[in-house]
């Protein structure tokens, strides 16, 4: 009988335990503490396979680089992108272009937003892609983008690909929002090594297009108190010669597909340009879950009123890539693209 009422004593103890464990747990709920907060085994889990969110400002529709670099995060599950805004020239229409992309991509999903309008007589080479899809009017990219700072303060990534003119309105706009970045990574700048020249020949640092187009945002940037890295051209001329690029667009996918359509109207309407795209861009969006493939050092940069980035003396206000693995980051590029997962 002691045994029995000593077993009893103790299933009554128990149950006791899991009756405060249970009112401890509600308590907390009524409390409003998230369910995060009180699970922290499946909270580490969770956060290891979580992607990384990002948002994608672009120039798409001049070069080619934009959409190789777009379709590169949308086939990379390490990424979730949660919006893209169009930059420099004509945003409608890029706009346009880049709905056309994900739709037939299988990622309409994805909100599309118009940035800052700005004057260039730059051709825009893949305008016939972009109008011949369904025009409508785009939300503002600028306040997309600080909204979707607002939803995930800390924990967004901002890969800007081309002139920093929505970078800078957002930076204007609301100055203490944008500070709610996780980091800004950008393609942009010369250091050490400028375009190379027509038979490969490596020239000395120049103004680099994204930033001798608007390098008053550049600047402001620089300044603005978030992480930034940098894949300048010391880093990004990665040429995709003929049979890669054959190789890629054979393979009939629907993301390939589209590629292969935007290449050859940006081949058809670029004067006196070479047949094999530089891929500076797609290198950039590869940093964001692959930092190996393009090592970091710190810097402090300074842009001058004619575009040049230059490393000056002071407090480090930037990494910098400065020489990236070629050979790693178009195996990575080609198995994306082409279908793996890796």
């Amino acid at each position: 009988m002691r045994n029995r009422n000593t077993g009893l004593n103790r299933v009554a103890q128990t149950a006791g335990k899991y009756r405060m464990v249970f009112i401890w747990f509600v308590t907390l709920i009524l409390a409003g503490v998230p369910a995060l907060a009180i699970t922290p085994a499946s909270a580490g889990s969770s956060k290891a396979t979580s992607p990384q969110l990002v948002w994608i400002d672009t120039d798409i529709g001049d070069d080619i680089d934009d959409a190789f670099a777009i379709g590169l995060a949308l086939r990379s599950p390490e990424l979730k992108v949660l919006g893209i805004s169009t930059a420099f020239g004509d945003t409608e229409t890029r706009a346009r272009l880049v709905d056309r992309f994900l739709a037939a991509t299988g990622a309409s999903n994805i909100p599309v937003t118009a940035g800052v309008h700005t004057q260039t007589d730059n051709p825009l080479t893949q305008r016939a892609y972009a109008e011949h899809y369904p025009a409508r009017k785009h939300a503002d990219g600028v306040a997309a983008l600080l909204a979707a700072i607002r939803l995930h303060p800390g924990q967004v990534t901002l890969i800007a690909i081309g002139p920093l003119f929505n970078v800078g309105a957002a930076i204007d706009r609301d100055p203490a929002r944008f500070k709610g970045l996780k980091r800004v990574v950008i393609m942009g700048g010369s250091v050490r090594r400028g375009y190379d020249g027509r038979n490969g020949e490596t020239r000395p640092p120049e103004p680099e297009w994204n930033i001798d187009r608007d390098p008053k945002d550049a600047s402001k940037l620089l300044s603005a108190g978030v992480p930034i890295f940098i894949m300048p051209l010391d880093s990004t001329q990665i040429h995709l010669v003929p049979a890669e690029r054959e190789a890629i667009f054979a393979t009939g996918n629907p993301l390939t597909d589209q590629l292969t359509l935007l290449y050859h109207q940006w081949g058809a309407h670029s004067l006196d340009h070479s047949p094999t795209p530089t891929l500076f861009d797609p290198v950039a969006a590869a940093y964001t879950f692959r930092p190996d493939l393009c090592p970091m050092q710190p810097m402090r940069l300074a842009v001058d009123d004619k575009g040049l980035t230059t490393e000056i003396e002071g407090t480090p206000n930037a990494e910098v890539c400065l020489k990236s693995d070629q050979n790693g980051f178009l195996e990575l590029l080609k198995g994306r693209l082409e279908g793996e997962l890796k």
